[in-house]
């Protein structure tokens, strides 16, 4: 795809400052800016670059003064950095803006799916689908029986969506993901062996929810495994039966949450964070990366460690910790001086 100078700067309702007619087809950093490309500039730690740079159309503030001349085509704009990443979202509109039914794919005549749809090639969707307008299903996707989707939606390839499972609008599902499979629940009988519980429940996922590349929620044993409107998870991350993320929390890779845990709203959870069952975390809270939650945490509370504990008191700590050695050897000083000094009194 290409765009002109004048195309983007009608889009950032900007000013152009050069060649209107110039054009770019990819995107890159300003010092590695090449012919035909499209960067920005907001950082004054690059301002040297822009009298350098090759890229054919550089956005810039408006307030920016130039110390001589550029190649570049500038659109000034308000704020570039802004500007630029309203920009990349137009882009992913347009490239992921796709229509119509690849060949082959299966789509049951029960299933009810919404206008200017895109499903891609081998997706299969099963019993009793509902899907909403401006869903796109790239190839390779199962979408199980009686699932609903809403409107705008993105389920990206190889995406897997097990029956019974409820989506809400604006929601993203990157590669590999899957959304609904057996929550992880065995009992042992009088031989000692594993038995399966059955796993009735359901997944419900509400409204701007973003799932990253391999993550997988489960479905719950009775009710429901629940993701509420806003929450954004990382590649890579396993939420257990039952469990209920609150609003607007963001959870990062290799992060898994044990069965039945409530995690409140608007919480901030670091990568390779383990946190156990049947435990109720508060709102707005911080946990640092590689932590392990084995209690319930209040509103607000920042913590970090293994069993997790206050941030600054962790980290307290860990300048101790890492004295330790020069505190034995002080240790074990004073206690040679003060055998010695009993011997000598002796």
């Amino acid at each position: 795809m290409k765009f002109t100078a004048k195309q983007i700067a009608q889009i950032l309702e900007g000013e152009i400052e050069g060649n209107p007619d110039a054009e770019v087809s990819r995107l890159s950093k300003i010092e590695e800016g090449i012919i035909g490309s499209l960067t920005f500039l907001s950082n004054p730690k690059y301002n040297s670059y822009l009298y350098t740079t090759k890229a054919s159309i550089t956005i810039v503030n408006d307030t920016f003064k130039l110390d001589k001349e550029v190649s570049t085509t500038l659109i000034r704009v308000k704020d570039a950095y802004k500007a630029f990443s309203k920009l990349l979202e137009f882009y992913n509109q347009v490239k992921n803006n796709k229509q119509g039914r690849e060949e082959p794919h299966y789509i049951s005549n029960t299933a009810s799916i919404g206008k200017d749809e895109y499903i891609g090639a081998f997706s299969y969707i099963g019993e009793n689908v509902v899907i909403g307008e401006n869903v796109k299903i790239y190839p390779n996707s199962y979408i199980g029986d009686n699932v609903t989707i809403g409107n705008n939606c993105l389920i990206f390839a190889g995406v897997k969506i097990y029956s019974e499972t409820e989506i809400g609008n604006d929601c993203t599902f990157h590669s590999g993901c899957i959304i609904g499979s057996d929550g992880f629940g065995f009992t042992p009988n009088e031989h000692g062996e594993f038995v399966k519980i059955p796993q009735t429940g359901n997944v419900i996922i509400e409204n701007n929810v973003d799932i990253g590349s391999s993550s997988t929620i489960d479905r719950a044993t009775l009710g429901a495994t629940i993701l509420r409107s806003g929450v954004k998870l990382d590649n890579q991350v396993q939420i257990a039966h039952n469990v209920e993320i609150g609003k607007n929390t963001v959870i990062a890779a290799q992060t898994g949450v044990a069965g039945s845990t409530k995690v409140g709203e608007g919480c901030m959870i670091g990568g390779q964070v383990g946190i156990a069952g049947h435990l109720i975390l508060g709102n707005f809270l911080k946990i640092q990366a590689q932590s392990g939650i084995s209690k319930n945490l209040k509103d607000y509370d920042t913590v970090q460690g293994s069993p997790a504990f206050g941030y600054s008191d962790y980290y307290k700590s860990y300048v101790h910790f890492k004295n330790l050695p020069k505190l034995v050897n002080k240790v074990e000083k004073i206690e040679k001086e003060f055998n010695a000094q009993n011997l000598n009194d002796e």
